[in-house]
């Protein structure tokens, strides 16, 4: 059967069962088929998947076909309010799933290389098909609580990939502290969601989002007379959730530690799936926040802190795949600026590009950690480009998307978030601006840090594998290649229809009052691709890469003794960069170490000496005691008990008689 004849509520299903189908078929029957087979029919569903997606891209964009719900069934009454297992698919779900399923489809190619020698391979090909499964049910939830079943459903299977390597500490300790710091978002994303039912007594999107203008002005009162309104406490709590799946500031601490992962799924995380749920999540309840200010002001301080402060931390690390990750906080934080000035579908726009161009640099890395037999300090590379050809050219096509070098892909969608930033009035802009401008030149700066110490300089490699050093195997460069592709036109290709069309790409998908239209007030100023570009090379943002290029090639290439003197003279400041502001110095004294002192605490106090002590063994200790009281009575001699019969006799009297 032609899968383009299929209706698009029947593509919507098979597009989501079709990853689930290829974690059942490689988790339960991969021992069987062996790993080819494995690989080709995992890989063969994804590619099924990614087709499908194009399908509806295609129908909803180019063909302009209505938004669609569709209802698999329903899964609880509860009173009045009804919980489907319904789907929505509109032109924002689609591109979603058509970037969700490419970029898997790329990991998925690279993977038969990279976990060649894996004796978990069958069961990691199950683990990443599971989780662009749960992705897609993520993308395409038409209701809160399927919203949270793919939430929960990344939010697991990201926990077994980061701690795939069981048997290494680093990746469990991993693992862990990437469940628990998601846990504490979902605490405030399940409070979110209990305010939505309570508020609007229903949790679909569309009734949801229709009753938002009639309650605008609802207030909670808390006791001692604080109130808040009932809108942006919802928001603030659907964004503790986001904050955990999007790594924003505090909740950040578990990514750096997600690379403990196999380089595939660090890719996978980080490019199009885990990671971008949340900017996906605020995105898609824009109806709600736009309807809060205080909401927003407080998503655009906290990307701005995470664009640059997070940022910074990378110029400090020598694993190359640490460096990338900490290169994704600050992109994050970039698109959470987006959403904080409202410009939704520039957040959209760097959502994609940065797919792009963050699984080219976490594959290439991945490329050279093969090269090296699993070598990831950059303390131990150099002079790599000459044996890695293909491998370094895509890691610097990477590196000039990332660093948002006009034209590459990275430039069109950091520029208009930037602008867009210069323009807003929300409060906390001007000081979000100045983190994003700053941000471009550490972005750079660490960018090319990287490729300097990596493919150029003197070569650090170990004697022993000087002479073994070569390129990749092609199902290991192909997924490069394609990306690499994607890095450098998907920026001037997909701006105009994205952001400066009309209607926008988007269309009703996202709801934006226009007042708080950024984007649009850029669109005056637009003059397509080729002029936005040239106008760059003159503006702020341009010079502030190229001085963070020219910094890193000083202290990197060039004079890497300053850095050393500048680490000596600066050592305080070394310090706070080295451990990472504290916050992992924060969370193991106050929050791990102080958790089970309080658990010994309580153990001794309540458990030992009063449950154990008092009620247990208190309540022995008094039976017996008054048993070897009454047993001394117990004297055998008559006139003993007369005496006591006599004494009781007279007490009794006495008390009667008064």
């Amino acid at each position: 059967m032609n899968m383009f004849s299929l209706d698009l509520t029947t593509s919507i299903y098979v597009m989501i069962l079709l990853p689930l189908l290829g974690a059942i078929v490689a988790g339960i029957l991969g021992k069987v088929i062996g790993r080819t087979a494995t690989h080709r029919l995992v890989i063969a569903f994804i590619a099924l998947s990614f087709l499908l997606s194009c399908k509806l891209v295609y129908e909803m964009i180019f063909q302009n076909h209505p938004r669609l719900v569709t209802t698999a069934y329903t899964w609880a009454h509860a009173g009045l309010v009804q919980i489907d297992v319904s789907f929505l698919l509109d032109k924002l779900s689609a591109v979603m799933c058509c970037v969700v399923t490419f970029v898997s489809l790329m990991v998925y190619i690279y993977t038969i290389g990279y976990m060649a020698d894996d004796p978990g391979y069958q069961r990691f090909f199950s683990y990443i098909s599971l989780f662009t499964f749960s992705m897609l049910v993520l993308v395409l939830a038409d209701n809160f609580l399927l919203l949270f079943f793919g939430w929960e459903g990344v939010g697991l299977v990201s926990y077994l990939l980061i701690g795939f390597w069981f048997k290494r500490e680093p990746a469990t300790f991993g693992s862990l502290k990437a469940f628990l710091a998601n846990r504490v978002g979902d605490f405030g994303f399940l409070l979110g969601i209990a305010l939505v039912l309570t508020d609007f007594g229903t949790l679909q999107y569309q009734e949801v989002f229709s009753q938002v203008p009639k309650l605008a002005h609802s207030i909670w009162i808390f006791p001692g007379g604080m109130t808040i309104s009932a809108i942006t406490l919802i928001c603030l709590l659907l964004f503790v959730g986001a904050m955990g799946k999007s790594a924003q500031v505090p909740l950040h601490v578990w990514l750096p530690e997600s690379m403990e992962g196999p380089t595939p799924i660090s890719a996978l995380i980080h490019a199009a799936t885990m990671v971008t749920a949340g900017i996906y999540m605020v995105t898609r309840m824009s109806p709600l926040f736009e309807y809060s200010p205080a909401a927003l002001s407080v998503i655009l301080v906290i990307g701005a802190t995470t664009c640059f402060f997070m940022g910074l931390l990378a110029v400090f690390q020598f694993d190359i795949k640490r460096v990338i990750a900490y290169s994704t906080l600050s992109q994050l934080g970039y698109m959470a600026v987006a959403l904080g000035v409202s410009a939704y579908d520039a957040a959209i726009f760097h959502l994609v590009t940065h797919a792009f161009f963050k699984a080219l640099l976490f594959l290439a890395a991945g490329s050279v950690i093969i090269a090296l037999h699993h070598e990831q300090d950059m303390r131990k590379m150099g002079g790599l480009a000459r044996y890695l050809p293909v491998t370094y050219l895509t890691f610097l096509i990477g590196s000039f998307a990332l660093a948002a070098i006009p034209p590459f892909a990275g430039f069109y969608s950091k520029d208009v978030i930037i602008e867009a930033t210069r323009l807003s009035t929300v409060p906390g802009a001007s000081y979000a601006y100045c983190c994003v401008q700053a941000g471009a030149f550490v972005t750079a700066l660490y960018t090319f840090r990287a490729l300097f110490l990596t493919f150029h300089t003197r070569s650090r490699v170990d004697a022993a594998l000087a002479g073994k050093v070569h390129e990749s195997p092609w199902v290991v460069l192909l997924p490069l290649l394609a990306l690499a592709v994607l890095s450098v036109v998907a920026g001037a290709i997909l701006i105009d229809p994205l952001l400066f069309s009309h209607p926008r790409l988007l269309g009703d998908s996202v709801f934006i009052i226009p007042a708080h239209d950024m984007v649009a007030q850029l669109g005056f100023h637009y003059h397509g691709t080729l002029d936005m570009a040239r106008e760059a090379l003159t503006g702020l943002t341009f010079w502030m890469v190229i001085a963070g290029i020219i910094t890193a090639w000083l202290f990197n290439a060039r004079f890497p003794q300053w850095a050393e003197m500048l680490k000596k003279k600066l050592s305080w400041a070394y310090a706070v960069m080295i451990n990472k502001y504290g916050f992992d110095a924060f969370n193991q004294v106050v929050l791990v170490e102080g958790t089970r002192e309080t658990g010994n605490l309580l153990y001794t106090i309540s458990d030992v000496k009063v449950i154990d002590g008092m009620c247990v063994n208190g309540s022995g200790e008094a039976v017996r005691s008054f048993a070897r009281f009454a047993r001394r009575m117990q004297t055998g001699y008559l006139y003993h008990y007369t005496l006591v019969m006599v004494l009781g006799l007279m007490a009794f009297l006495i008390w009667y008689v008064r």
